[in-house]
């Protein structure tokens, strides 16, 4: 998967997540906030490897003089 990729599904889930804990607050359902949460570090973490794609890509760039 392409750095993008990865980023855009995190932010999707990161959404998805904040959406199921403003659920679950709305009607006190704690396992479904929990769910969120889960799913919002999820994210959270998609975005974080997006990111390292980016930058170990960047480098690999700047190794070979393309930047």
């Amino acid at each position: 998967m392409s750095s993008t990729v990865d980023k855009i599904k995190g932010l999707a889930n990161e959404a998805a997540g904040n959406v199921k804990q403003g659920i679950g607050k709305a009607t006190d359902n704690e396992r479904l906030q929990a769910d969120g949460k889960a799913q919002e570090v999820k994210g959270e973490g998609q975005q974080l490897k997006g990111d390292a794609k980016k930058a170990a890509g960047d480098a690999a760039d700047a190794v070979k003089g393309k930047v």
